[in-house]
């Protein structure tokens, strides 16, 4: 491991993550909001609320946006957030790619063999959210929830540092899967936690408030049966991460994206046929 990986696995990740929440979810945060939204070029106009009225920086970071301003495309798979396109393609064996020459095992992702291998031979999408992006996940397709699981980890950055740094990365980082089950094949939707995320939230699952609280050190898991539409809210970050879609060989899902690339909420990720026909190659630049 290099001297970042190991700067980065003695770093007191979850006591800065405790103190950093606790300081955003204070009244008194609310006076930085103002200096947040410029140091992170945040277009304020796009948020629901003037600045004035978030009681405070959480409430700022885990903000809505105007009605309307994030139009759900209509066709195909779409985007559940805000963010950048750090890895894509086919999902080979039980691997996906991490970063140049680094792979990382779906069964440990999800936390299952017997899941992982019913995506063997589909497709995944890693997005990275940064703190100037907005941070709800919404839903990539129409469909059930079927189950969810949280598996709790590590709170690495998952930033370019972490990424190219921590090997398995997102198998270490604690994580809530969500399985979709649509009428084209089964989605999974895998928010991955990270250094500052105060929690995950979701209207299905227990929520988990603070990084020492004793549901955020036990595997827990449970039927969700929700049916929602495509762009309907699944959730958000309280202050950051990545979000992983993997689509089973059954989904007909062909994308146009590159490492990189810059996506937004409700935009057209790639496009569903009735008769596979996306190669699946990676795409592996440098980044």
């Amino acid at each position: 491991m290099s001297l970042y990986g190991l700067f980065l696995e003695a770093l007191p990740k979850r006591l800065l993550t405790v103190t950093v929440g606790s300081l955003a979810r204070s009244q008194a945060s609310r006076l930085v909001i103002p200096w947040y939204a410029k140091t992170y070029g945040i277009n304020a106009a796009e948020a629901e609320l003037p600045l004035h009225q978030y009681p405070s920086l959480a409430a700022f970071f885990s903000r809505r946006l105007r009605l309307g301003l994030r139009p759900v495309a209509a066709q195909g798979v779409v985007s559940p957030v805000d963010g950048m396109v750090q890895r894509l393609g086919q999902i080979a064996g039980d691997e996906l790619l991490q970063a140049k020459g680094w792979v990382y095992s779906v069964s440990d992702l999800l936390g299952s063999s017997v899941d992982a291998g019913r995506f063997v031979g589909g497709q995944y999408v890693t997005l990275y959210l940064s703190p100037s992006d907005y941070h709800r996940v919404h839903m990539p397709v129409d469909g059930r929830l079927t189950k969810w699981r949280y598996i709790p980890g590590r709170l690495f950055p998952v930033n370019s540092g972490g990424l190219h740094h921590i090997p398995g990365l997102f198998t270490k980082n604690e994580r809530l899967v969500t399985f979709i089950q649509t009428d084209s094949g089964e989605v999974a939707v895998v928010k991955v936690g990270a250094t500052i995320v105060g929690s995950i939230h979701t209207p299905y699952t227990p929520q988990r408030y603070g990084a020492w609280s004793a549901s955020r050190r036990l595997l827990q898991e449970g039927e969700a049966g929700q049916v929602l539409a495509k762009g309907a809210e699944m959730g958000f970050f309280e202050l950051g991460s990545t979000v992983i879609l993997l689509f089973n060989s059954e989904f007909p899902v062909r994308f146009d994206l590159r490492p990189g690339q810059k996506v937004y909420m409700g935009q057209q990720l790639g496009s569903v046929f009735s008769d596979p026909t996306a190669d699946g190659k990676e795409l592996d630049p440098e980044l």
